[in-house]
């Protein structure tokens, strides 16, 4: 890859961008895990609002971006556990990249980027065989534990990993 690529915290002026890829992703993630009726109501206008309370977070919270050539193409981020039996273990609650990017390396750098080596925990898609294939190769499994969660409207079934 000769492209110029860059890792970097979430500032507040990234927050339209951010809105806008994470749109993008979500499209091409959840494509097949909701109908596309939930999916025609992203709003990547509502979604830089959420980017803009995200990046005034307390120092517990990180959120990074993955820039190519300038431009956003993935994020992730990551702080304390929402999980009352998991309380003191360090949450990936997300990371996302633009299919496109996929296979070179920039989804170990975000999730690099926000998870450090040890403890932690992520909930994913049950069907999501890519995303489930990048966590065991970073040391997590399934742990057992199972939920659905509500999801533009919809339901998703979701599974935690853990290491």
């Amino acid at each position: 890859m000769s492209s110029n690529v860059v890792v970097r915290p979430v500032r507040d002026v990234d927050a339209e961008e951010l809105g806008r890829v994470q749109a993008a992703c979500w499209h091409e993630t959840y494509d097949g895990l909701v109908s596309e009726a939930a999916l025609t109501h992203l709003s990547p206008k509502r979604m830089a609002e959420l980017w803009t309370h995200y990046a005034n977070r307390g120092p517990e919270y990180s959120q990074v971006a993955v820039l190519v050539d300038g431009e956003i193409v993935g994020f992730a981020g990551a702080g304390p556990s929402r999980d009352a039996e998991l309380a003191d273990v360090r949450e990936l609650y997300f990371i996302y990249l633009r299919d496109e990017f996929h296979g070179q390396g920039l989804g170990q750098r975000l999730f690099d980027a926000v998870i450090e080596p040890g403890p932690a925990f992520l909930w994913v898609a049950s069907d999501s065989p890519r995303a489930h294939r990048f966590y065991e190769r970073n040391g997590f499994a399934l742990d057992g534990a199972e939920h659905t969660e509500p999801f533009l409207g919809e339901e998703i079934h979701e599974v935690r990993f853990a290491r």
